[in-house]
């Protein structure tokens, strides 16, 4: 059974898709539209769904994640200050925390409101529990007579 179907945001896409570096692939998960594509695992137990995505340097109030006609979206918007002051003279930026948005699309065999979340040491973990009716169900043995 099968949590989620990949929703990539079209922004992204066609930013990479144009002015994409071959030089540079250091910053292939962040675009010049100011928004960026986190990364995240994701995994299936018994109870239900894992998702971790990794977010340093956000805090919890920055999240807004929502569950809309069986899609969760998780998304941050946050905008980098780019100020240019003499006393910053970088020879080298890769990071930056930018606006994201990523969306799943959730099955039918997943309690909706009973989702939890959670941010600690940069990770934000998001809990998607399975309806009872999902749940495997344990292994009936027929005793032969």
């Amino acid at each position: 059974m099968s949590l989620v179907k990949f929703s990539n945001s079209y922004p992204d896409l066609f930013d990479r898709f144009f002015t994409y570096d071959m030089l540079n692939s250091s910053n292939k998960h962040y675009s010049k539209t100011n928004t960026s594509i986190p990364l995240v695992n994701i995994s299936e137990n018994h109870d239900g769904f894992s998702i971790e995505m990794a977010v340093p340097g956000f805090k919890k109030d920055d999240f807004k994640i929502e569950v809309d006609n069986g899609k969760l979206t998780i998304s941050s918007e946050k905008e980098e200050k780019r100020e240019n002051s003499e006393k910053d003279n970088y020879t080298v930026k890769e990071y930056s925390y930018q606006s994201f948005s990523r969306s799943f699309t959730l099955t039918e065999s997943i309690e909706q409101e009973n989702i939890k979340a959670n941010y600690d040491d940069g990770i934000l973990k998001i809990f998607i529990p399975k309806k009872e009716e999902a749940k495997p169900k344990p292994v009936k043995l027929i005793e032969v007579k």
